[in-house]
């Protein structure tokens, strides 16, 4: 397991924009449609925009219509966790990095296969590291 992250409230507040901030720090919610990866499609991987773990892959992202950027599944389910999530009179699952705890979003057990499950995530909390294209010569 990778070594937690751990930096205080003024820390945080001085590395993320305000919309970054209240998203992973105090499970804030974007606006649907209006986030920088909810209509993107370059190949690669988006990390938490926090401490940079990697999150999910580009070849499990779809469109779900949410409005939200939707994964079928985690990269490598270490790296995030979930819990109950009891806010605004619905019970929901959250996901959470797993390395620096910031908010990332909800799943749902709606999605397509294989998994059957929509990682529902805010484009403020994450990142985008394009790869390279391995089918190109």
């Amino acid at each position: 397991m990778t070594e937690k992250v751990i930096k205080t409230d003024a820390e945080w507040r001085a590395m993320l924009d305000d919309e970054e901030y209240d998203v992973t720090r105090h499970a804030a919610t974007e606006a649907p449609f209006s986030g920088r990866y909810w209509d993107h499609h370059e190949h690669g991987i988006y990390t938490c925009v926090c401490c940079n773990t990697p999150l999910f892959a580009s070849d499990t992202k779809f469109d779900s219509g949410c409005g939200w950027p939707s994964y079928f599944t985690a990269l490598n389910p270490d790296n995030v966790k979930e819990k109950i999530d009891r806010g605004y009179g619905m019970i929901r699952t959250e996901v959470i990095c797993n390395v620096c705890d910031a908010h990332l979003g909800h799943v749902f057990n709606d999605g397509p296969p294989p998994t059957g499950l929509r990682y529902c995530i805010n484009s403020a909390s994450l990142r985008f590291d394009a790869t390279p294209d391995l089918n190109e010569s």
